[in-house]
């Protein structure tokens, strides 16, 4: 933003990131089934038409749409998140065999980090406590 306008004028509300997919019956399958995302709404134009629709959990909504030109397949979103071992613990006792996903920590936190049947992936991670003073 330019520096003449007020930072008061702007309110950014969320950012609510844009999967594409191509299979309806694979993104439930993924988001609902194995990730425990809730369907909040679809929309189609008319029937036979592609899905453009929402999943959530938690903090956490993403829009995925069938629409040729909404998001390119294989982007990542990165989302900050506390109990990041818990929901591995939550993905791994689950029976989805495509996907068996692992914990990644270094000096910045703890990552699990989860592909859908598109290419697209979601990298929780769970950042380092702060330490006081900073």
């Amino acid at each position: 933003m330019n520096g003449s306008q007020d930072a008061g004028d702007v309110v950014v509300r969320r950012a609510v990131p844009i999967f594409r997919i191509f299979d309806v019956a694979k993104a439930h399958e993924f988001y609902v089934d194995y990730l425990g995302c809730t369907m909040d709404w679809e929309h189609r134009f008319a029937p036979g038409t592609p899905l453009y629709t929402q999943v959530s959990r938690s903090g956490l909504a993403l829009h995925l749409s069938e629409h040729h030109g909404d998001a390119t397949p294989g982007s990542t979103v990165y989302v900050e998140l506390t109990g990041v071992r818990a929901l591995h613990a939550e993905l791994a006792a689950k029976d989805y065999p495509y996907l068996r996903p692992g914990l990644e920590e270094d000096e910045f936190g703890t990552c699990l980090t989860v592909t859908d049947p598109f290419g697209n992936r979601i990298r929780f991670n769970e950042p380092l406590p702060e330490e006081p003073g900073n």
